[in-house]
């Protein structure tokens, strides 16, 4: 009797064209990243009547607001860890469980203390859900609709930003502080149900775990999902026929990865620190440059509208530029954009069109990286990459939203804006560090091949 050779999941992903059945994890895995997007905006709009309530600080209102994105970033890197060790669908449960269960105990807070908590718990949830929707999208993707598959779900992020910050300045008068922490609770247990009865498991993930079982779901999943024929009995194998480090941070410090997760990290950080430098600060510089609050906070739903926008040109680009051209092009763009920031002055046509540019010259730069990062690491990696990744770019993160306000009060408003090209230089200078290489792959896998980083011999 002839066994049927062993066939790789991710060959046939690339072989059978994306359906209605691959496009609806995509659109899963979309909605719920709007809820990461939903709960970082709205807590922004929420702030000043806890803050009244409890009688808060601005001291203490910054810790609410850094508990959670420390917790995004520990569930990031914990969570995207756990993806790859128990599956990316249990991973996105546990997310959604975390975020639902204390969202809704923070509308029962009865102190500052246990706000602050329950921001860091909940971020928890928000940063642990975001590396394994990544990896599941990449993993349903042929090579030829993964870039829009990932973009697509990354736009979750700034639509639920756009969407809280309306949610909340239409419902806050009506629900009050503690309505919209329920609201941000009973989302995410209502997804839950949809994604126990709707959302597949990854079946490279399953063809990692090796045991008869396994491999059968992973053959059957794979037909459902594919159409394709999978002969009875058929080995599947993932990127790498051995799960000994999958979920392994350790790994990712090997001789075969070290370099790549250093630089990728590096870029990660800088830019992270850039963002939100502008992302929490840019409302505050308008206002005091002489918009009112209410024009100022304008400035926010403009680059995050222009994120989504400019993110279907990345996506476009990423077909036809080397990724390390296309990084260095979009940071040379964002240095230029925070300088011509600094001395706009009262311009605010040119202002606001800066403004807009940098939803592609700052933000746009966490797409393409994203998308490295599902081409550099294999299957028992990537959601760990990704989380690894993501985790160090909350820290820059913190980084730039504690620099804000220290900027805008000893540099003025100028300064500030031109201190956001100082880390767009530094990720640019890491930038140059990446070259373009090729995978080593069969010939049957050929158009699977994408750019590696240097120092990889894999």
């Amino acid at each position: 009797m002839t066994l049927a050779p062993p066939i790789r999941v991710q060959s046939v992903i690339d072989d059978t064209p994306m359906n209605v059945k691959r496009w609806g994890v995509v659109a899963l895995c979309f909605v719920i990243a709007l809820l990461d997007g939903f709960d970082t905006q709205s807590i922004a709009f929420i702030g000043s009547s806890i803050a009244e309530e409890f009688a808060m600080s601005t001291a203490a209102m910054t810790a609410v607001i850094t508990a959670s994105t420390v917790g995004m970033a520990l569930g990031a890197i914990t969570l995207g860890s756990v993806g790859d060790r128990i599956g990316r669908k249990r991973a996105i449960l546990l997310a959604l469980t975390i975020f639902g269960f204390f969202s809704f105990l923070g509308a029962f807070a009865q102190a500052p203390w246990q706000i602050i908590l329950l921001r860091f718990l909940i971020g928890l949830g928000m940063g642990g859900a975001t590396p394994s929707l990544l990896a599941l999208a990449a993993e349903y993707s042929p090579v030829q609709s993964r870039k829009m598959s990932m973009t697509l779900v990354l736009l979750g992020l700034p639509g639920g930003a756009m969407l809280g910050g309306v949610v909340a300045a239409a419902w806050l008068p009506v629900l009050g502080w503690r309505g919209i922490f329920l609201l941000g609770g009973v989302l995410p247990l209502i997804l839950l149900l949809v994604v126990v009865l709707a959302l597949p498991e990854s079946p490279s993930y399953l063809a990692t775990r090796g045991d008869a079982a396994s491999q059968t779901k992973a053959r059957n999943l794979l037909q459902r999902m594919t159409g394709a024929a999978i002969p009875a009995g058929t080995v599947l194998q993932a990127d790498q026929d051995d799960d000994e480090n999958a979920g392994s941070i350790r790994a990712l410090f090997d001789s075969t990865y070290r370099n790549s997760t250093i630089t990728i990290c590096a870029i990660y950080l800088a830019n992270w620190v850039a963002w939100f430098l502008l992302l929490q600060w840019t409302p505050t510089a308008l206002h005091q440059a002489g918009l009112s609050k209410e024009q100022a906070a304008s400035g926010t739903i403009v680059v995050n509208g222009a994120f989504i926008l400019f993110s279907f040109l990345v996506a476009a680009l990423l077909s036809r530029v080397a990724i390390r051209t296309l990084l260095l092009g979009m940071f040379g763009v964002g240095i230029l954009v925070a300088l011509g920031l600094s001395v706009s002055g009262s311009n605010w046509t040119l202002t606001f069109l800066l403004i807009a540019l940098a939803g592609f010259g700052i933000g746009g730069q966490q797409l393409v990286l994203n998308y490295l990062i599902a081409e550099t690491y294999p299957t028992q990696l990537r959601g760990t990459a990704t989380g690894f990744s993501i985790g160090v770019g909350r820290t820059g993160s913190i980084i730039g939203s504690s620099l804000g306000g220290a900027l805008l009060s000893s540099v003025g408003v100028g300064g500030y804006f031109g201190f956001i090209a100082v880390p767009l230089a530094i990720a640019a200078l890491a930038t140059l560090t990446l070259r373009s290489r090729q995978r080593n792959v069969s010939p049957e896998d050929h158009h699977d091949e994408d750019l590696e980083l240097a120092g990889q011999d894999r």
